[in-house]
């Protein structure tokens, strides 16, 4: 693989700094949503104490918009913001950090079976799987300002899907209106007028999306789609060569370094560098995956939690599993694909785990990679993001 390194991202997670000055603080917050109810329960990691416990409609799916979660409840039909409490204001040479009481923010976002939450370039997108409609909204002006100004254009039909704001233009999936089954065909690109521009980028199956630098991929049955450029996007189709049979379904994008991780198969992940002459590194796991991240402070890093209660520390550039660590009881793949399985979250020189059947959230140190405490969450603890970063305090 051959990524190359990235100007340093502005998101908090990127600004934790090595060494601390006099006047400088570090702050993160986890916050893990409960499988079975619209619990989100918000952690001090340096304390292990609770700040923070908010009752939403129903589970949530958990995203990070820089210092605000996202809660999406789709089989709630809403879509809620919690603000974290923690903002870094980034000065190029330094930080500021602010950190404050996380709330949960008035106005919510409804519609029907909300599902996948995109950022990209400032802009986020909401794609409702019971309608087809897309929802472009600015997560800090909801957030902070409490100014829900929601733009709403239509994907053409009800379907499983994802949208992705690029500039003036929105990628959005394409289902096949015809078939009872709504399968995902394709790509579309509309205009800011939510007209479609060009024809439908062919994608079976399309499931995934991911951004890393100046790049972002779309998953298909057949590979993947590279969209690149500025103003209009340029789409193009990578295909699966030199794979075994299978396809990637979920995506991460890498920080500070440009590279792709995605699931491939249910026992091996891939990494992706789109530009790269061989752009697939496969990547053999010793079980089935259940959960994976990438480390947004240390970019050849990432982490894939298997089957065996292991979480695995992945060298993305040599494509080797480096170094593994028995955290859970196993959690078995077999059965339904919603049952209560362990999340990971990597925070600053942290890597936090959910223990559903525990009711635990295990903290790894990342440098010594040894668990170094087990914070005790009531209920069925599952989703989890990690917000916080570094800065001076003036």
């Amino acid at each position: 693989m051959h990524a190359r390194f990235l100007l340093p991202l502005l998101a908090a997670t990127a600004l934790t700094l090595p060494a601390l000055a006099q006047d400088e603080v570090s702050a993160w917050r986890l916050f893990i949503a409960d499988h079975a109810t619209g619990d989100v329960t918000a952690l001090d990691l340096e304390t292990g104490d609770s700040v923070g416990q908010f009752t939403l409609a129903g589970p949530a799916s958990l995203y990070s918009s820089d210092d605000v979660v996202v809660a999406v409840q789709g089989a709630s039909n809403q879509v809620a913001a919690i603000t974290s409490g923690i903002t870094v204001d980034d000065h190029g040479d330094h930080g500021d950090i602010e950190v404050t009481e996380p709330a949960l923010v008035d106005a919510i976002i409804e519609g029907e079976k909300p599902a996948h939450f995109v950022q990209h370039g400032g802009k986020a997108a909401l794609f409702f799987d019971g309608s087809g409609r897309i929802n472009l909204f600015s997560t800090h002006d909801w957030a902070h300002d409490g100014k829900l100004d929601l733009k709403e254009l239509d994907s053409g039909t009800a379907h499983h899907g994802v949208a992705i704001p690029w500039g003036d233009y929105t990628l959005t999936s394409v289902a096949n209106a015809e078939d009872e089954k709504k399968p995902r065909i394709g790509l579309n690109v509309l205009d800011a007028d939510g007209k479609v521009v060009g024809d439908t980028h062919a994608c079976p199956d399309l499931h995934g999306e991911a951004t890393s630098g100046n790049l972002v991929i779309v998953g298909c049955s057949d590979g993947v789609l590279v969209v690149s450029g500025s103003g209009e996007p340029n789409v193009e189709k990578l295909d699966y060569a030199g794979l075994p049979e299978g396809k990637s379904t979920t995506f991460l994008g890498g920080v500070g370094m440009q590279y792709f991780l995605g699931n491939y198969g249910a026992d091996k992940v891939v990494v992706i560098d789109p530009e790269a002459d061989a752009p697939y590194t496969l990547v053999e796991l010793p079980t089935r995956r259940v959960h994976f991240a990438v480390d947004p402070v240390r970019p050849k890093l990432a982490y894939v939690f298997t089957e065996d209660g292991k979480l695995n520390r992945l060298d993305v550039v040599s494509g080797e599993i480096v170094q593994s660590l028995a955290v859970t009881e196993p959690y078995s793949m077999d059965g339904e694909w919603s049952l209560p399985r362990p999340r990971i979250a990597v925070a600053g020189d942290v890597v936090a785990v959910t223990d559903p059947n525990a009711g635990e959230v295990h903290l790894i140190d990342i440098a010594s990679f040894t668990e170094t405490e087990s914070l005790a969450v009531d209920g069925t603890p599952f989703n989890i993001v990690a917000i916080g970063g570094s800065g001076s305090v003036h």
